[in-house]
């Protein structure tokens, strides 16, 4: 997670926030009641299991997963604003998200900048080497090489005595 940063930078189109929280359980129960397929869903507890994909879920079991939601949130919030103190949490923990600039205005970053931004700005006073990796050439690519550069060579010097010529 972002907030436990000491500083947030962040891309002028970077996609920040969905401080939310969310569960999707698809039920396929009346499909196999259908076809009558039975599923046996053995707990122990009486919230072990509030929701499921395979048996019939009950108004009480949503409510109870319903709430272990909102509780989800209200810790996953908490840990925000122990990280971010100066954020309105209630105004950006509403699973919303937001581009840099608008993230900028409501504090959930501190700084818009592009990664060639920050590049630039961290070798100003750094030294910086250019690594090249240069594979061991055999002898016929070496000459073809010569062969190569040669050529150019030659067909520079010639178009550069034909334009003395024609001048």
């Amino acid at each position: 997670m972002a907030c436990v940063a000491d500083n947030i930078i962040s891309a002028p189109f970077a996609v920040i926030g969905s401080i939310g929280v969310v569960a999707q359980v698809p039920n396929i129960h009346r499909l196999l009641k259908k076809h009558d397929v039975d599923v046996d869903v053995m707990t122990a507890g009486e919230y072990k299991r509030t929701v499921t994909v395979l048996g019939e879920n009950t108004e009480k079991g949503k409510q109870k997963f319903q709430q272990e939601l909102e509780e989800t949130h209200a810790l996953f919030k908490q840990f925000v604003v122990q990280n971010r103190p100066h954020l309105d949490i209630s105004k950006v923990a509403t699973g919303e998200h937001w581009f840099g600039q608008q993230a900028l205005e409501l504090s959930l970053v501190d700084k818009i900048a592009t990664s060639d931004d920050l590049i630039l700005e961290a070798i100003k006073d750094k030294s910086v080497l250019e690594i090249k990796f240069a594979t061991k050439k055999s002898l016929i690519q070496k000459l073809g090489k010569q062969a190569e550069e040669s050529a150019d060579n030659v067909l520079l010097n010639w178009l550069q005595r034909s334009r003395k010529i024609t001048v």
